[in-house]
């Protein structure tokens, strides 16, 4: 973007207006995607225009909560098989490398919703599938030089075939998905996954909705195989690193503030005696301080630090005279917002009772950007609060957690990957409730 101008947004009414009020301006991030010659890259995030409305309109409807209440048991399967885990690695040992581990438990997670395949990372750390993830997110195909100079010339970078996911990862995801609809389609095989949801779009362009009704997307175009795809590989890269590295950072802040750490057990043991010791979708639901918890980790650390949008028509500013020239950047650091004491005050503390009902009615209603917002905003957010949340309950219900004498002090973030990922290890001491 050397070339070009930008616009940095920090003030939230002129954020409001390019997320939301505006956003008929606003609709495009501005990442380059060539379906033809990288066809993982002709995802939803990265698409724009026409193509990410009807993408956007036909998967709307995998993500409701009632489609969440359809995957629960799926992601609670998984679950357990990573308590079990931790309890076996616990025979041996009473600090823990946690950062890895909960990567392998997302990667099992969405390795099951999205393909529907049992990726085993858990119990074997050199999975193929947790290896391919690693590869994409932790070795980009090119140096951070290239990568710019990719996105500043994507015509040239067309032309020279580069592309931003390495091709034998590419080969992985499209072979994964290509064997799994097969099976399915010939042995009428049908799951309680995103790739069941997908392959019901390849084939019919409508999804079941929750009473069974046929929910249609607005232009009815089946998805091809290749779309198919690159929806399941943007779900999986997208979310295995961003709940692993959420959970992570819960894990990290709850061993330095143990009475909050108390607080989200008591609160985990007094619904789970309400529902006979079982965690269900329901159950899950009424844990407040639990996903208050979970959204001030993603407060004081958001994933994505800076949202994108471009502008696609100028735009003359709200109650000015500036105008935003067609083509050009938008750029909101939600991270620095995220830490503005005006809006956050004593931002590196860690308190959940931000979230508290009636605290977050005295924000601005943009002032939380870890999920975007507006149309664009985070399709699987649902999901990714879902998966986080089972993840620290059952943790939590279970085991105790500390600092130990290697846990990073302070904490060093990756300047490799465009997503907030602390570098290095996250050992901390764990502990039977």
């Amino acid at each position: 973007m050397l070339t070009t101008p930008a616009v940095i947004a920090t003030d939230l009414d002129f954020i409001k207006d390019v997320l939301i009020r505006d956003f008929n301006y606003f609709t495009d991030r501005g990442v380059p995607h060539n379906e033809k010659i990288d066809p993982l890259t002709g995802n939803l995030f990265a698409l724009d225009g026409q193509k990410w409305r009807t993408l956007r309109t036909k998967l709307s409807p995998t993500f409701t909560s009632g489609r969440m209440k359809f995957m629960f048991p799926t992601v609670l399967e998984v679950a357990d098989r990573f308590i079990e885990t931790l309890g076996e690695l616990l025979q041996t040992q009473k600090t823990l490398e946690v950062k890895d581990l909960l990567a392998r438990f997302t990667t099992d997670v969405i390795g099951t919703c999205a393909f529907g395949i049992q990726c085993n990372s858990l119990k074997d750390p050199n999975a193929e599938f947790r290896m391919y993830g690693r590869k994409q997110l932790e070795n980009p195909p090119h140096g951070p030089l290239v990568m710019a100079l990719m996105n500043m010339f994507p015509k040239i970078s067309d032309m020279l075939r580069l592309t931003r996911a390495h091709r034998d990862v590419t080969k992985f995801f499209m072979d994964i998905v290509r064997e799994t609809v097969d099976f399915r389609e010939k042995n009428n095989i049908r799951r309680n996954d995103f790739m069941d949801l997908l392959i019901q779009l390849k084939n019919h362009a409508t999804l079941e909705g929750e009473d069974h009704e046929s929910v249609e997307s607005k232009i009815i175009d089946k998805l091809t195989l290749e779309e198919l795809a690159a929806q399941a590989f943007i779900f999986f890269v997208g979310g295995f690193e961003t709940s692993s590295s959420t959970l992570t950072l819960t894990l990290y802040e709850l061993s330095k503030h143990q009475d909050i750490q108390d607080k989200c057990r008591a609160e985990i043991n007094r619904v789970l005696e309400k529902y006979n010791g079982k965690l269900s979708y329901e159950a899950m639901n009424e844990m407040h301080y639990v996903e208050q918890t979970v959204l001030e980790t993603l407060r004081k650390y958001p994933i994505l630090p800076v949202i994108l949008r471009q502008c696609i028509n100028d735009y003359q500013v709200r109650g000015t005279k500036v105008v935003i020239e067609k083509g050009t950047p938008v750029q909101i650091p939600a991270y620095a917002i995220h830490h503005d004491p005006e809006i956050y005050p004593d931002p590196e503390k860690f308190d959940p009772d931000r979230f508290l009902p009636e605290n977050v009615k005295l924000r601005h209603s943009v002032a939380f950007l870890s999920f975007g917002d507006g149309p664009r905003n985070c399709i699987g957010l649902r999901f990714g609060k879902m998966q986080s949340r089972i993840g620290l309950i059952m943790l939590l219900k279970s085991y105790r957690f500390h600092l130990s004498s290697k846990s990073p002090d302070p904490l060093v973030f990756s300047k490799k990957s465009f997503l907030l990922a602390p570098v290095g290890g996250m050992h901390l001491d764990v502990e039977k409730v």
